[in-house]
């Protein structure tokens, strides 16, 4: 099944347009917006249709909490017939989670967490949303993963009254799994060795910031990473400055294969391997995507996860003016 995206002018059209009480031509204006979204959804006999903001809300933030607190009100979730209209459904779906992006952290999980809710209206419905929750927000291969907007998913999951104690189990791991080393926490403390059988923590690491690089050698994923970090030009200058610290770490036991790689990775780097395993063996990481990358600062905490490649930090950084 080919990956929906988001329709982004559509509901930008739709939630930046601002229009005056009583005019005649805003009222066939707004007409055409809805008829525009659902055309280019689907070209079935079933269309996706956004709600109708008030004509008197016209500041951009007040439309797009709008649209998003009523974005599902006219969506059937007990027509399970939507579940074979992957272009109505899906593209819903993901124009949903795109507008969320445009919310606040706390907003936007809650209505996720609402929406999921709502699907509690049929079983062939509710494994459908959250089939799409799985493939858009925590696939690792999928450009619109977001941990933080999955794990409202996964909570209505354990509380829907549709799920047996048997479906709810890896969900439950899942939960667990994604609330370690979440975004504002402390993370988890680590003993790393390097080549030569020298030892050091995570958490003796005394720069202003450490970005952990989890990889594989001869992974061609992980090879992009360790390209596109040399080239940072504000990752390397806070190198050069001593700010930061890149350590780079080998998870699994073929050491041997990790030896073969050392080449590719800068002197000015610390690259180490897990000698115990531990991170592995006791998850004290997420790992089902590598490489992957966490920017802590001094204290530890974290400020990113999970981070899909190189760019992310460096946008990050030069954002923030680290």
């Amino acid at each position: 099944m080919k990956t929906a995206i988001p329709i982004s002018f559509a509901l930008g059209v739709l939630l930046c347009s601002s229009c005056k009480q009583g005019s005649a031509s805003t009222t066939t204006n707004k007409a055409n917006e809805k008829d525009t979204v659902t055309a280019v959804m689907t070209d079935t006999t079933k269309k996706f249709v956004l709600p109708a903001v008030p004509t008197m809300m016209t500041d951009p933030g007040e439309r797009t909490q709008f649209v998003a607190l009523h974005y599902w009100d006219n969506f059937d979730f007990a027509d399970t017939s939507y579940v074979n209209l992957p272009d109505v459904t899906e593209q819903a779906w993901v124009n949903y989670c795109d507008l969320l992006n445009r919310l606040p952290l706390d907003e936007a999980q809650k209505e996720i967490e609402s929406t999921i809710g709502k699907a509690n209206a049929s079983k062939p419905m509710f494994d459908y949303i959250t089939d799409l929750a799985d493939r858009y927000l925590y696939d690792p291969n999928s450009p619109m993963r977001n941990e933080e907007y999955y794990i409202p998913v996964l909570k209505a999951m354990l509380a829907s009254p549709l799920l047996t104690d048997a479906e709810k189990i890896r969900p439950d791991a899942r939960l667990k799994l994604a609330r370690k080393n979440r975004l504002g926490t402390k993370a988890t403390n680590f003993t790393y060795t390097l080549a030569s059988g020298a030892q050091g923590t995570l958490y003796g690491l005394k720069t202003d910031y450490v970005l952990l690089f989890i990889n594989n050698p001869g992974c061609h994923a992980c090879s992009e990473s360790i390209a596109g970090l040399k080239r940072g030009a504000r990752i390397n200058q806070l190198l050069a400055e001593k700010k930061l610290t890149i350590l780079s770490l080998y998870t699994d036991e073929e050491l041997d294969n990790w030896r073969k790689y050392q080449y590719e990775f800068p002197k000015e780097w610390i690259n180490a391997y897990d000698k115990s395993l531990t991170i592995r063996d006791k998850e004290l990481y997420d790992l089902r995507a590598i490489p992957t990358l966490y920017l802590l600062d001094k204290n530890k905490t974290v400020l990113l996860k999970d981070a899909a490649a190189a760019q992310v930090v460096e946008t990050y950084l030069e954002r923030n003016r680290l």
